[in-house]
């Protein structure tokens, strides 16, 4: 990400990501879905192959579980699936 004036990172409405929270039993994907920023994300819900196009379809970079533990406010992903 580029650098703002402050060393901040600054924002880019190009970039998407991706935080999986839960792959369930009944085919579903739990995830974030965030826009320029990682912090600042909606949580979404979809069928795994949606979920594969949809991170295809928007360059998505997946935040793993080590980047997202390094933001603030994050929560730990749940990978375990329903059975």
């Amino acid at each position: 990400r580029q650098m703002d004036q402050q060393g901040q990172a600054a924002f880019d409405p190009r970039v998407c990501f991706v935080r999986l929270r839960k792959v369930r039993g009944d085919g579903f994907v739990e995830f974030d879905f965030a826009i320029g920023e990682p912090e600042l994300s909606v949580e979404l819900i979809m069928p795994v192959a949606a979920f594969h196009e949809f991170c295809h379809t928007n360059h998505a970079i997946q935040i793993t579980p080590v980047e997202d533990a390094m933001l603030p406010g994050a929560v730990p992903p749940d990978f375990a699936s329903d059975a």
